[in-house]
């Protein structure tokens, strides 16, 4: 199967630094054009995904956030017909029955339990994201995602484009 064109676009939101290094380290490893938007909070999540022009074709999300926690945010774009049809994969630490069930009644695709071994988490990340990227069948982009982003691009690498708005 052929990656989508343009390139594959993933928000991550995610708190911590180090998580947030090992997800783009584990997509530099793609073959393929990949877009990374990292976000720290639930606030600038929801503002990334509303903002014109804007659109992501997975979120990584983790539960245990500032300013608005994951289980928020979950919940805001599964209910905002703009932005329910993006597939959202839970990372969390977080192994608590009441979070997995609570997330999959807000319509989460996905729940994982991140890893405490670095190289599963990489591995778990790579899996995750190949499988959205090259198995799953995602609807069109809607057609505001060919606007202009408000947000900046600060970096490129291996054909790459790394975004961050970190706050």
């Amino acid at each position: 199967m052929k990656p989508p064109s343009p390139p594959f676009h993933i928000l991550c939101i995610e708190d911590n630094p180090g998580d947030v290094e090992l997800v783009r380290e584990a997509l530099s490893e793609f073959p393929v054009a990949l877009e990374l938007t990292t976000v720290a909070n639930g606030i600038d999540a929801l503002a990334f995904c509303r903002a014109p022009g804007s659109c992501a074709d997975l979120i990584l999300l983790d539960l245990n956030l500032p300013k608005m926690d994951g289980r928020e945010v979950l919940a805001q774009l599964k209910n905002d017909p703009t932005l329910r049809h993006i597939p959202v994969v839970v990372i969390t630490s977080s192994e608590a029955e009441r979070d997995l069930l609570q997330t999959y009644q807000s319509y989460a695709n996905c729940y994982v339990a991140k890893p405490v071994d670095l190289h599963e988490f990489f591995t778990v990340v790579q899996e995750v994201v190949k499988f959205w990227l090259l198995r799953a069948k995602l609807p069109p982009r809607p057609e505001h995602c060919d606007e202009t982003r408000e947000w900046d691009v600060v970096g490129e690498t291996n054909n790459k484009s790394i975004t961050d708005r970190r706050q």
